[in-house]
């Protein structure tokens, strides 16, 4: 579904990407973790066309995206979630799907053949966990504590109808309860086809996720396997500063 062959992205004299390569089948949930600064990040606005490579391609689908702009590489059906979650504050939480909505992708959603979409923000919400019949779905965004942020900004990229989504540390700033309640959302979104990478720090939440693991420290790719095999990775173990990797 999504192949990265070789990439490598230079800012200046610092390598933020080396030769990196991995593969995501379609219905995979695949892990990218690392310590801050070990090229996470610059891997996914990579995959997603924020920046470009110096060298290396992108493939999604069999067909390389690498040159191709954001809001290109989105409607094909990769998506992605901020790590800094900016929505429009002063809009209520489901008005901030509506300009989503207006994606070419929305328009398969069964509701568009009424032209229904506040029904279809409704939806969405409900399904990252907002309850429908309570206020909240209907009070401005700056209203909302930051579990619901996050859930929002969940809900904004699956809009788009991706067939990939890439979450940027979605977990950051989250209670242990709040990432147990999203878990299973996450998990029913994959089990319903939805292929994830998902870039994080909390690492015991992510290994109960992840199918496969690759793990970054400064731009390189230093490890690739299973959770179960990750952990016990010497090199990984290092990357960590020589504690438990969970």
């Amino acid at each position: 579904m999504i192949r990265v062959e070789n990439l490598t992205k230079r800012f200046g004299g610092v390598v933020a990407a080396n030769n990196i390569s991995f593969e995501v089948k379609k219905g995979e949930v695949l892990g990218i973790i690392g310590p801050n600064g070990s090229g996470k990040t610059t891997v996914v606005n990579l995959i997603t066309g924020f920046i470009k490579p110096d060298s290396g391609k992108v493939f999604f689908a069999g067909k390389d995206i690498t040159s191709k702009p954001p809001h290109e590489i989105a409607n094909l059906g990769v998506v992605r979630t901020f790590q800094n979650v900016r929505p429009f504050y002063n809009l209520p939480a489901y008005k901030n799907l509506i300009i989503p909505l207006y994606s070419p992708r929305a328009k398969s959603f069964e509701e568009f053949k009424h032209g229904d979409r506040d029904h279809i923000a409704l939806d969405l919400l409900e399904e990252v966990g907002f309850e429908r019949d309570s206020p909240i779905p209907y009070k401005p965004a700056s209203a909302l504590p930051h579990g619901y942020i996050k859930r929002l900004e969940l809900a904004r990229a699956l809009a788009l109808k991706p067939e990939v989504l890439i979450c940027d540390e979605l977990f950051s700033g989250l209670s242990q309860a709040e990432i147990a309640s999203l878990l299973p959302i996450l998990e029913k979104l994959n089990e319903n086809g939805l292929t994830l990478i998902m870039v994080e720090h909390r690492l015991k939440e992510l290994f109960e996720l992840a199918d496969k693991v690759v793990v970054l420290e400064y731009g390189e790719k230093i490890a690739e396997g299973k959770p179960e095999e990750i952990v016990e990775d010497e090199k990984v173990k290092e990357a960590f500063l020589g504690a438990e990797v969970i």
